[in-house]
C-alpha cells in the first residue's frame, strides 16, 4: 500500500513540479485550494492505512512546490542578472527575521536552555520560515485575479463544515481514525470527545452539553474560521460582486463559533473603511459585532449537540477533581475564552522577558507539543517566536509584518491590508504560522500586493482590484 501510494504521489508531484517550474504562479492555485483540503486528505490517507514516513513525505507537497517555484524564480533572476522585484526596507526586515531563525537553529540548545532535538528543530525551521519563503515568491511573480477563487474555496469549505455538523455524528470521526491520525501521525495528545481535538466542540463545562462546531476540511474550527475571515476581507472591497459566495462564507464563519475571528473581522472592516475612505465598512463592522454578540446567545439553542463517551467522562472527572471543579461538571479544556488567552499571552510574554536570549527552535507551540519537548510558550505567534528566536527575533518579525501592513495601507490595497491586519491580530492569541493556508497564501499574497503596487507606481486601486 505505502509503496504504491508513494509511486502515485511521486508521479503526481513530478507533474505538478514540472507545471510549477514552467509557470510558478500555478503553485499559488495549488496553495489556495490544496491547503484548504490538506488536513482532510491526509487524515483520509491515514484511514486507508498510509502512515508514518510515507504519509509525512506526501504531506510535504506544499514545501516541494514552494521550493520549485522559488528555484525557477532564482534561475530566471540569475539568467537576467537582476532581481524580479525592486528591493525595499520591508524585504531587508524579512531577511533579518529569517537570519534570526537560521541562527537559532544552529545555536546549541544546551547553551540556551532548550530541549529540542535535531528533528524538532527541522520542524520548527519549516514552521518559522514558510511565511518568509512564500512572501518572497509573492514579491517575485505577478498574480492573476484570484479573489473569486478564494471566495469559491471559502464557500465550499463553509458548506462542507455546516453540513458535516448536522449530518455526521461525532462517532464517525472516531470510526474514520481521525483521533488516531492526530495522535499517531501528528503526535498530539488530545482529550476532546472520542480523543478528538478539544476545539472540535464548544465545552460548556456540563457533562451533557457539548456543542458541535464547523471544522470542515481543516479538521479545525480555527483554521476554517481564519480562511473565511480572509475571504470576507477580499470580498468587502467590492461587495456588489460575488455576494452569494460571501453570504455562504459568513454563515460558515458563524458556525465555527470562533469568537476571536468574528471580533477580528469587525476590525478588518475598519481597516477597509480607513483605506478606502468610505463609511459603509464602519457600519458593517458595527453590524458584525452586534451579530457576534447575538450569536453567542443564539448558538447554544441551534447548534447540534454531542456527548462524552464513558472513557472521556472518566478522564474529565479526574481532571475536574484535580482542579476542584463542581461535581457533575467537566473541565472546559482549551476553552477559547478571553481570560484563558490573556493568561497564556501573559505567561508567554513573561517567559520571553525573563529569558530574552531565547531557548532555540522547537521549544514552543505545536512543534514542541507534538515532539514531547517541554513547552516554553504557546498560543501566541509572537511569544512563541520570542521563545524560539529571542526577544530580538520576535521584534524583527513584528517590525517586518508591521511594515508590510503599513506598505499595503499606503498602496491602498484595502482587501489585502484588511486580511493581513486580521491575521496579525489573530496572531496575538493563536499560532497563525501553524496554519499552512495562512502562512503560505496570505504572506504570498502580501508580497505580490507590494510588488504590484510598486510596479504600478503606487496605484493602490488597480493593485487592490487584482489581488484583493
Amino acid at each position: 500500500m505505502a509503496a504504491a501510494a508513494l509511486v502515485v504521489y511521486a508521479v503526481a508531484l513530478a507533474a505538478g513540479g514540472l507545471a510549477v517550474w514552467r509557470r510558478p504562479v500555478y503553485a499559488v492555485y495549488a496553495f489556495v485550494v490544496g491547503l484548504a483540503l490538506h488536513n482532510a486528505v491526509m487524515a483520509g490517507l491515514f484511514a486507508l492505512g498510509l502512515e508514518g514516513t510515507p504519509l509525512s513525505l506526501i504531506a510535504a507537497w506544499k514545501e516541494v512546490l514552494l521550493a520549485v517555484a522559488l528555484a525557477r524564480v532564482a534561475r530566471d533572476a540569475i539568467a537576467a542578472r537582476r532581481l524580479p522585484f525592486r528591493p525595499a526596507l520591508v524585504d531587508a526586515l524579512a531577511l533579518v527575521f529569517a537570519a534570526f531563525v537560521v541562527l537559532y537553529a544552529v545555536l546549541p540548545q544546551s547553551a540556551l536552555g532548550g530541549g529540542a532535538d535535531a528533528t524538532t528543530i527541522l520542524y520548527a525551521l519549516r514552521h518559522d520560515l514558510a511565511c518568509v519563503a512564500a512572501y518572497f515568491l509573492g514579491r517575485s511573480i505577478e498574480l492573476p485575479p484570484l479573489r473569486r477563487l478564494v471566495l469559491v474555496t471559502a464557500a465550499a469549505v463553509a458548506v462542507l463544515g455546516v453540513a458535516e455538523m448536522y449530518t455526521v455524528p461525532i462517532d464517525r470521526w472516531e470510526d474514520a481514525d481521525v483521533p488516531a491520525y492526530f495522535h499517531e501521525q501528528l503526535g498530539f495528545d488530545h482529550h476532546g470527545p472520542r480523543g478528538l481535538p478539544e476545539n472540535f466542540v464548544f465545552n460548556t463545562g456540563d457533562e451533557s452539553n457539548l456543542l458541535r462546531r464547523a471544522v470542515s476540511t481543516f479538521l479545525s474550527p480555527l483554521g476554517t474560521a481564519y480562511l473565511l475571515v480572509v475571504a470576507l476581507c477580499f470580498w468587502a472591497v467590492r461587495p456588489r460582486d460575488d455576494w452569494p459566495l460571501a453570504a455562504i462564507a459568513a454563515v460558515g464563519l458563524l458556525f465555527t463559533f470562533t469568537r476571536a475571528a468574528l471580533l477580528v473581522l469587525a476590525g478588518a472592516l475598519l481597516v477597509i473603511a480607513f483605506v478606502q475612505r468610505r463609511w459603509w465598512p464602519v457600519a458593517a463592522a458595527a453590524l458584525s459585532l452586534a451579530v457576534a454578540v447575538v450569536w453567542t446567545q443564539v448558538y447554544p439553542s441551534i447548534a447540534p449537540e454531542t456527548t462524552w463517551s464513558q472513557a472521556d467522562l472518566r478522564y474529565q472527572r479526574e481532571q475536574a477533581k484535580k482542579l476542584g471543579v463542581t461535581p457533575g461538571e467537566t473541565v472546559a479544556l482549551d476553552e477559547p475564552s478571553i481570560r484563558s488567552h490573556l493568561r497564556a499571552l501573559g505567561d508567554g510574554a513573561e517567559t520571553v522577558l525573563d529569558h530574552p536570549q531565547g531557548f532555540g527552535l522547537g521549544n514552543a507551540g505545536a512543534t514542541a507539543l507534538r515532539r514531547d519537548v517541554p513547552l516554553k510558550a504557546g498560543e501566541s505567534t509572537y511569544t512563541e517566536l520570542g521563545v524560539e528566536t529571542g526577544l530580538l527575533g520576535a521584534l524583527a518579525f513584528i517590525a517586518w509584518c508591521a511594515l508590510v501592513l503599513w506598505s499595503l495601507v499606503r498602496a491602498r490595497a484595502a482587501g489585502m491590508a484588511a486580511a493581513f491586519a486580521a491575521v496579525l491580530a489573530l496572531a496575538v492569541q493563536t499560532d497563525v504560522l501553524g496554519t499552512p493556508w495562512l502562512a503560505f497564501v496570505v504572506w504570498l499574497f502580501a508580497g505580490a500586493s507590494l510588488s504590484a503596487a510598486l510596479r504600478g507606481g503606487g496605484d493602490g486601486d488597480v493593485h487592490s482590484e487584482r489581488v484583493s
